[in-house]
Formats: structure tokens, sequence, C-alpha cells
């Protein structure tokens, strides 16, 4: 005679399986590492089987425990779907979900509005990371990424969210101590800010040489939030983002008409978590603020005009 086992067992066993680690693991599921590693034992106890292979460098599945997985993944989507067909979807998301984000998206456009998403689903934990080297996304970095550009790999489910505008800004202050910018040419004689060279991880935050060939930051960081504040304080130009920029007062435009680049946000999750209540729930909800806000990212549309379309470049 099989012993019975706890129903709630398998949520522990989903969570070390998915995240391939007893700490990952416990991250997601709001609890400590010794009471999955105990929780586990109980259900291979209970059901006879081994299920992970333990090595340092994490927990991996052994035959039964591919068996099983198929099975535990399953009733997840069937408790979830119980749970929306009630009227009360929000009840079935449960977990960790950790958001590895570009500075300028996180702590701009995504902060303010993740608190109310949070409210509405109170048994989910999130996690905004904005570190800005952590967006090549993996198991033990985060669920959910947006970053520049999708992973090469097969493993990745890759959306493309929305392109967005960059241009030259400056504070009043600096402009008036210096001298005119009239065209491109006249940007060799000024102080730029910009990301530290040898720092840029992605080829899509290298802006200053396709402003100008040759261009260089006389003040450089790795964070952009630090670099906008520089330069709001009087000390150089600085490419940023349009939606960023405009909610800054102490920022005016500079070369507006001749000098506008375009980036695309991809959000991506690996294949093995996006189908998975939580991740599908909160990338949705990124999905949804940025169609209802669309326009905030293109200077057009905020502007009233129409809205230009330009392909990232290459």
């Amino acid at each position: 005679m099989t012993t019975r086992f706890d129903w709630n067992d398998l949520r522990y066993f989903l969570a070390v399986a998915q995240q391939g680690t007893l700490t990952g693991a416990a991250r997601r599921l709001g609890t400590d590492h010794a009471t999955v590693s105990r929780r586990v034992a109980a259900l291979e106890r209970a059901i006879a089987a081994k299920l992970f292979e333990r090595a340092p460098q994490g927990y991996f599945l052994t035959l039964s425990g591919e068996r099983l997985l198929a099975h535990a993944e399953a009733m997840e989507a069937q408790a979830t779907a119980a749970t929306a067909e009630l009227g009360r979807p929000e009840v079935g998301v449960t977990g960790t979900v950790r958001i590895n984000s570009l500075e300028g998206f996180g702590n701009v456009f995504l902060a303010p509005r993740i608190g109310r998403f949070a409210e509405k689903h109170p048994q989910l934990r999130l996690e905004l990371v904005t570190i800005q080297q952590i967006v090549a996304l993996s198991k033990r970095e985060g669920d959910v990424a947006i970053g520049l550009a999708p992973p090469k790999e097969s493993r990745f489910v890759t959306t493309r969210l929305t392109d967005y505008d960059l241009g030259l800004y400056a504070a009043p202050s600096y402009l008036e101590r210096h001298a005119p910018i009239r065209r491109r040419g006249d940007l060799v004689h000024h102080a730029f800010v910009g990301y530290v060279d040898d720092l840029v991880f992605t080829r899509g935050l290298d802006y200053l040489d396709e402003v100008l060939p040759g261009l260089k930051a006389r003040i450089q960081s790795s964070s952009l939030t630090a670099q906008m504040t520089i330069t709001e304080r009087g000390h150089g130009i600085c490419v940023l983002p349009s939606f960023m920029a405009a909610e800054r007062p102490g920022l005016v435009p500079v070369l507006a008409q001749e000098v506008r680049l375009t980036r695309s946000y991809w959000l991506f999750t690996h294949a093995d978590l996006a189908d998975t209540a939580r991740v599908r729930t909160v990338t949705r909800f990124i999905q949804e603020e940025i169609a209802e806000d669309r326009t905030c990212f293109s200077v057009d549309g905020r502007t009233g005009g129409a809205q230009s379309s330009p392909q990232p470049p290459q």
C-alpha cells in the first residue's frame, strides 16, 4: 500500500525542479531552504522514489522526477484555472517572481505601477532588480527580464514590448554657460555624460558614436540615473530615453529635430517558466501597462504629432 502524501509537497517539488536549488525555491515560495528540503524529502519517502540528484551545482531531476514534473505542472495549471473560473484569478497566483530590468524602464516606468499590481495579487511576491549587468536572464538571476535584444538561445520565450525614443538633454544652466549648439558638429566642443566605456554590457547602450563619430563622455557612470542627475546639475549633455527626461523639468532637449535614436525593449523568460501562472500574470501586467501608455515612449506621441517608427540600429 502506497503511503498517502501531502498534495502541498508538490509545490515544493515543483519550485525546486524549476529553480534548480533549494534557496531559489525557498525565495520563490517565501520560505526557507530547510523547509523546502524537508517537504521534498517527505514527498520522496511517501512515493518511495528519488526525485532529485543532489550536486554542488544544484538539484537535477531523476527519471522519476521528470515523470512527476509533468503531472505537477498540470496540477498547477488546473488549480489556477479553477480559481479563475470562480472569478478570483488572483487567489491562484502565488510564489515569487523576480523581474530583471534595465534601469530606466524599471525605475521610471515599472516602479510607479508595480505597487498597484501587487495589491491585486496579495499572494504574489515581487522582486524588481535594476542592476544593469543582470539582464541576461538565468535561473539563478530571475524569472522575467527586460532587455534591449532577445537572447539568441532557443530556450527563451521572447516578446517585443515597444520601441522607445532617445535624445540629447542638458540643463538650461549648462546651455547658458557654453557655446550655442546649432548643428551636430557643434557637439565636439561640449562635455558629455555617459556610460563607463568598459562596462557597456550591451551594444544598444553605445550611443555617443551614433550621435557623432568620435564623441566620448567626459564624466562616466554605469548608472543611467546617476548620469541624469549629473546632467541636471549642469555638468554636461547626456543621451536619455525621452520618457525619462520628460519627468525631469530641469532638463531640456538639445537638437531635438536632428538627433533622435530608437531602441526596443524586449521581454524574455525561460521556456520552462513561461507558462506558469505567476510568470504569465506578471508578463501580462507589463504588456498591458505598455499598451495603455505606449505614447509615452515616443516624443511625437507625447506632443500629439504623428508617431514615427524608425528601425533600431543594426
